[in-house]
């Protein structure tokens, strides 16, 4: 039924301004086919990818410039070949989230849950520690071979993944475990888990490297890991805080408050916050490539608003899909992607 309603509401021509009357955001294409997004992400040199969860259980992969589909990469593996035991046979993820190395060349992939045999119950949205609820994997997959050629063991529910500038770690928050796995790349495995706190999901690393931040939804705040030591500290936000993203310059946090339908800016500075309300229910949250401007889906609105960052004012609102929940800016071609859960991508420009 979600897919059906998004479709139908794309064919009446969705996407409109909303207020302010001056348009900033505009539809270029609409991309459809046996997706079930729940996320994108851009690798910044032309390609941008699809997280179809375990509705479609792929990863579809676009060109940024053309839109158009290059590859769709099942997430079927056999985990014996990368040595790992109690799972014979073929094994199936879930994928939620991707980021890429510094040079595009590689995506990591979160799988909210892994099927097959040796694997327990599906992962669940309410969930403790305590829960018993398998780890799942991390995959790696090869932009140019386009298969997965690494997996990682993380936590249980494994949600946002962030690479540091320098491509020697890989964290993730695991939504049901409390904590963030840190993947070494050279060494290819978990080499530390931190704790964090309830429902960690989004994840940002400082421009700098230095440090990590990480959204509790499940609480009021940020935790902030320092990268050199791995020791945290919480920094109060505002409620159900759920995607993050840093300034380019690193002075500026910008965070969705879930809870409050608003989108704040952190000073680190001065720890002065400045916020704008965009929609109800705010999720994921884009950053142009000059920093200039901010991207965020409202998940309970059917929108996506563009906020100005250097004085948080909202650009514009247009109307989207049911149920948006992934965006993803390209910095090669300066347009915004936006993941319709039920079945379809937005691809939009603000120019």
């Amino acid at each position: 039924m979600r897919r059906i309603a998004v479709l139908a509401l794309l064919a009446l021509g969705a996407v409109a301004a909303a207020a302010p009357a001056q348009a900033e955001l505009r539809l270029v294409r609409t991309i459809t086919g046996d997706i079930s997004p729940k996320s994108v992400a851009s690798n910044g040199h032309g390609l941008v990818t699809a997280q179809n969860m375990m509705y479609s259980h792929t990863v579809t992969v676009y060109n940024s410039r053309t839109m158009r589909l290059v590859k769709t990469i099942p997430d079927a593996v056999r985990l014996a070949q990368f040595g790992v035991k109690g799972h014979p046979g073929v094994s199936r993820g879930a994928p939620v989230e991707a980021a890429f190395s510094p040079d595009g060349g590689q995506a990591y992939v979160s799988n909210y849950s892994m099927y097959g045999a040796g694997f327990g119950p599906e992962g669940s949205d309410t969930c403790a520690p305590g829960s018993g609820y398998d780890d799942s994997y991390v995959y790696r997959i090869g932009m140019r071979s386009f298969r997965i050629d690494d997996v990682y063991r993380v936590g249980a529910v494994p949600k946002v993944v962030a690479v540091t500038p320098d491509g020697a770690h890989v964290l993730v928050s695991n939504w049901c475990s409390y904590d963030v796995s840190v993947i070494s790349t050279a060494a290819g495995r978990v080499v530390r888990t931190v704790p964090v706190g309830a429902y960690p999901r989004g994840l940002a690393i400082a421009p700098d490297g230095r440090a990590a931040y990480v959204a509790l939804m499940g609480g009021t705040g940020l935790v902030r890991i320092d990268l050199g030591t791995w020791r945290t500290r919480s920094i109060p936000v505002g409620t159900s805080p759920r995607a993050v993203v840093a300034s380019p310059n690193g002075r500026y946090l910008y965070v969705t408050l879930n809870a409050e339908g608003r989108l704040v800016r952190l000073d680190l500075r001065s720890g002065r916050k400045v916020g704008v309300s965009t929609g109800s229910a705010p999720r994921s949250l884009a950053i142009s490539g000059d920093g200039r401007r901010l991207y965020v889906v409202n998940y309970k609105s059917g929108t996506v608003s563009a906020v100005r960052a250097r004085d948080m004012r909202l650009l514009d609102t247009a109307n989207a899909c049911p149920s948006p929940i992934g965006i993803a800016y390209d910095k090669p071609t300066g347009r915004i992607w936006v993941a319709c859960y039920g079945g379809a991508i937005l691809v939009m420009s603000d120019r």
